[in-house]
C-alpha cells in the first residue's frame, strides 16, 4: 500500500469528532471499571455479605446475583475489548445496550421493592451506557482492522 493510500485510509477510519471520540473512551473506561467492580463483587463475595450490602439480594433475587455479576463483568469487557483491539468493534454498542438493559431491569426491581434511593444511580449508569451505544454507532464509530 502506498503512503498516500495509507494516509487516506487512516483519515477515512478516523472519527469525525476527536472530542466525541475522547469523551466516549473516557465514558467507556469509567463505565467498564464500575461494572467490572460490581460484577466481580457479585461473583466472588459470599451471598450473606451481598445481602448485608444490597437488600435486593434476599429472596428470589439471591439466586440471580451470580448471573447478574457475570453479565455485568461481560458487559464491562465488551465496552473495552472490541474497540481497543478493533476486532469486531460493533460489539461495543451492543455491550452498552446490554448494560443499559441491566440498569432498566435493576430500576424495575428497585421500584417494585420500594428502594427509590438507588434509582438516580441506575439512571446515571444507564444514561452513560446509552451515550456509548449512540456515540459508537452514530457519532464516532470505530472501524475494524
Amino acid at each position: 500500500m502506498s503512503t498516500a493510500n495509507a494516509i487516506s485510509n487512516t483519515a477515512t477510519n478516523a472519527p469525525s469528532n476527536k472530542g466525541m471520540h475522547i469523551g466516549l473512551w473516557v465514558t467507556q473506561a469509567l463505565l467498564a471499571a464500575s461494572f467490572a467492580m460490581f460484577g466481580a463483587t457479585k461473583l466472588t463475595a459470599p451471598v450473606e455479605a451481598l445481602q448485608a450490602q444490597m437488600p435486593w439480594v434476599s429472596g428470589a433475587m439471591g439466586g440471580a446475583v451470580r448471573f447478574i455479576g457475570a453479565v455485568e463483568l461481560a458487559g464491562a469487557l465488551g465496552l473495552i475489548l472490541p474497540s481497543a483491539t478493533r476486532i469486531a468493534p460493533k460489539l461495543t454498542p451492543l455491550a452498552a445496550m446490554g448494560l443499559a438493559t441491566v440498569m432498566l431491569l435493576a430500576s424495575i426491581t428497585h421500584i417494585s421493592r420500594g428502594e427509590f434511593g438507588v434509582l438516580a444511580f441506575n439512571a446515571v449508569l444507564g444514561g452513560m451506557a446509552l451515550f456509548i451505544a449512540w456515540g459508537r454507532t452514530k457519532k464516532a464509530p470505530i472501524g475494524e482492522r
